[in-house]
């Protein structure tokens, strides 16, 4: 929920922001209080949904390990992370503070590269490759063609049509390759930045219906589990569903009514 905030917040946002041009801080502007409001909702679904068993204050499990922390390099990595969002806001390339932040930290640090390489989800990057391959076929077969022809034909100009679309597709085959698909027709309608905004909103927050409707809660998920915590398709489902309900509407209002 929180991710829709800004155009790092998630790998759709990305894309859009360089599909769209769109500038950081005015993305942040527009998109912030979705945000706030979705995290707001967040809270009260969870609390209805758990307030029996869910207690006021989350105790830590103690730890089965010491973890040694380096703290120079915590420090470093922490300016680090400063620096970019500065230069985000600054209006500098996304992509680059990212390589030039993460390049410095890899060849200035005290911890051996190979160390850093063993944290990477390679499987996550790899299914990231392949979707990307799927959509560009989809692509060159045409398919984003005939949606754009479609876009007449269910009133796409209209943003609740725009959103709805957005949202349904965003969970048939995930928000990354939905907003690869959408691509041409956002770009295709009369108010662009509008257009972008309610895509990046509308795919982001439907990722929450299910648990495969975003990356991010697979990950989550997959991390419960190994903690011995099972995350339930339908239990899922049953805070998901209403929350995205209630979280897209208040996200269309947002964007389309606001100034």
């Amino acid at each position: 929920m929180g991710s829709v905030a800004t155009l790092t917040g998630n790998p759709q946002n990305m894309l859009i922001g360089s599909f769209s041009g769109l500038g950081y801080r005015a993305f942040l502007a527009r998109q912030a209080p979705v945000a706030i409001i979705g995290l707001a909702c967040v809270f009260v679904a969870v609390w209805l949904a758990y307030r029996r068993t869910l207690s006021r204050v989350l105790r830590a499990a103690p730890p089965c390990q010491r973890i040694p922390v380096h703290y120079p390099l915590m420090l470093k990595t922490a300016a680090v992370i400063v620096v970019m969002l500065v230069a985000f806001l600054a209006g500098v390339t996304i992509a680059l503070v990212a390589i030039a932040g993460a390049a410095y930290l890899l060849l200035t640090g005290r911890v051996r590269p190979d160390k850093v390489y063993r944290e990477i989800d390679w499987g996550v990057l790899v299914l990231f490759i392949g979707m990307f391959v799927v959509i560009g076929g989809a692509g060159a077969a045409g398919i984003a063609q005939t949606l754009l022809a479609g876009a007449q034909a269910v009133n796409l100009q209209n943003t609740a049509v725009f959103t709805v679309v957005t949202a349904v597709l965003s969970n048939v085959v995930s928000n990354v390759p939905a907003v690869l698909l959408l691509k041409p027709v956002a770009a295709s309608l009369p108010d662009h930045t509008r257009a972008w905004l309610l895509l990046a909103m509308a795919s982001t927050l439907a990722g929450n219906v299910t648990i495969v409707g975003s990356v991010a809660n697979l990950i989550v998920v997959e991390a419960a589990r190994k903690q011995r915590i099972r995350i339930g398709f339908l239990e899922y489902f049953g805070v998901g569903l209403p929350l995205t309900l209630v979280t897209v509407l208040l996200g269309w209002l947002i964007l389309s009514f606001g100034a």
